[in-house]
Formats: structure tokens, sequence, C-alpha cells
């Protein structure tokens, strides 16, 4: 076994609520401004204990989400060690194949891969992150009649594949990246979070 991993996943973007990546139509403004952070709860990687390391990433969606074509900055928690660091970003680059192979062979062009300081949380619904001085978000759910989650299935594209996702919006969401086109700071626009297991 390359990795087995499972953990939360926070994501926010330009688009309108919800994003129309996740059915595979078109960003709203033609293009999709994104921001995604895993946060490994438990898990390894060819034998590294990942458990409490975060993967987060600043991306630019030229287009249909599943024309590929990203181009996206990649970042590792400051507080990963050397072996860590190696392993999140082989498995998530997709060298190690399985379900983050499948979402890495939508970048076409990773501009720098580097740690940062990350902090993620989420309690009861409600959570956020933040990538250095680069990236911050707040993310609050939906919730349905029953006081549960808004939960999205069986979507044609997903970041947390074989896992329901939960439908949110970002009271703040900012994004800067000028080295991707990205100078994002928006309110109330899409959000996503969910639990993550990943295997290969």
């Amino acid at each position: 076994m390359t990795y087995k991993i499972e953990g939360r996943l926070l994501e926010v973007c330009n688009c309108d609520v919800l994003c129309p990546c996740w059915i595979g139509e078109n960003p709203d403004n033609g293009t999709c401004e994104a921001s995604l952070a895993y946060h490994i709860d438990q898990g390894e990687i060819d034998g590294v204990d990942v458990s409490g390391v975060t993967v987060a990433g600043a991306t630019f969606i030229p287009g249909n989400v599943l024309d590929g074509n990203w181009k996206e900055c990649l970042y590792v928690s400051d507080d990963a060690t050397d072996e860590q660091f190696d392993a999140v970003v082989a498995a998530f680059s997709g060298k190690k194949g399985g379900p983050l192979a499948d979402l890495a062979q939508l970048v076409g062009d990773v501009v720098k891969v580097e740690r940062a300081p990350i902090t993620f949380e989420v309690k009861e619904g409600r959570g956020g992150y933040r990538v250095g001085d680069v990236v911050e978000a707040e993310i609050e759910p939906y919730l349905g009649p029953t006081g549960e989650p808004t939960t999205l299935h069986e979507s044609v594209f997903s970041t947390i594949p074989g896992s329901p996702a939960f439908v949110g919006k970002a009271p703040v969401y900012r994004n800067r990246h000028p080295e991707l086109g990205l100078d994002v700071d928006l309110s109330g626009h899409n959000a996503i979070q969910g639990r993550f297991a990943f295997e290969a």
C-alpha cells in the first residue's frame, strides 16, 4: 500500500454558491480562482506517518474544471518534518497513484512547492484556514430543515472523491498570488467542506 490517509477538507473559490465545477459546468466568472486545504488527521504515505500535516493549495482554473490546465501553488505546513514534506508532496503531486493522482493530472503547471505556516480549524461545521499571508478563508455551512448540513453526493467532479461534500459559503476569502494572476478579496462566495479517505 502506497498511502492511506484520512482527514478534513476546506475549500473556497470565487464562484457563486454552489461552484459549477462540482457538476461539470463552466465557472461562474469564466475562470475559477480557488484555494483548498487538506488536514490529515491520521495516515501514512510509504510508511511515513503524516498525521497532523496540512497540505494547502492556491489554484487558477482557466475554464471548465474537467479540461485541466490548472496552475497551482502548493504549500505544506511548516511543522512537517523533511520526511513528511517529501511524502505528502509526492502523493499530492500524483506520483503515488490513486485518487490524488486523478486530481493531480488536471494540474498543468505547479508554479511552486514550499513550506508555510498553516492554521486549520473546523468546529461544529464552521471553520477556516490561513496560509501564511497569502490565503485566508472562513467557512460556514448551509443547513437543511433538520439542522443537518446541506450535502452534495455523486457529483461529476470532487476534491474528496468517494465522500459527501457539505455546501457552504465563505464570509471571508482572500487569495494573493500574483504568480497565478490571483488577487481575490471576497465575501459570500462558494465554500465546500468535508472529510476524505484516500488510499492507493
